[in-house]
């Protein structure tokens, strides 16, 4: 009777759970000011131990360009693939071909893996 080979269970549990993993990041821009933002699909977490970058996966409060959000003082949150495990501090860079891109340095990983900054 031929061998029947189990399968590979470990390595899909473990690609389902780098899959699921998400980071959160809640954006706060000054109350007062009126003005218009934007965010481009080209903004990432750029992780300091490996330079990996978690894409963004979507936005809420905030339009992707080309087209602008007016500032309501609410803010926006901004959802990206899970941070590798061991990374322990990472940016949010918007990388784009103005100036004036959404960025945020030297954020502290912390277990929850959802994050506050202001602009």
């Amino acid at each position: 009777m031929p061998e029947i080979a189990e399968p590979e269970i470990k390595e899909e549990i473990k690609t389902l759970e780098s899959e699921e993993r998400q980071t959160i990041v809640h954006c706060k821009l000054g109350d007062n000011e009126e003005y218009a933002y934007r965010i481009w699909p080209s903004t990432f977490l750029i992780e300091h131990d490996t330079g990996r970058r978690a894409k963004l996966i979507t936005a809420y409060n905030i339009s992707f360009a080309p087209q602008w959000t007016i500032n309501d003082g609410k803010g926006f949150t901004l959802i990206f693939e899970g941070l590798s495990k061991g990374c322990s501090k990472f940016d949010l860079k918007e990388i784009i071909p103005q100036d004036g891109g959404f960025e945020v340095l030297n954020i502290p990983r912390n277990n929850t893996d959802v994050y506050q900054v202001s602009f």
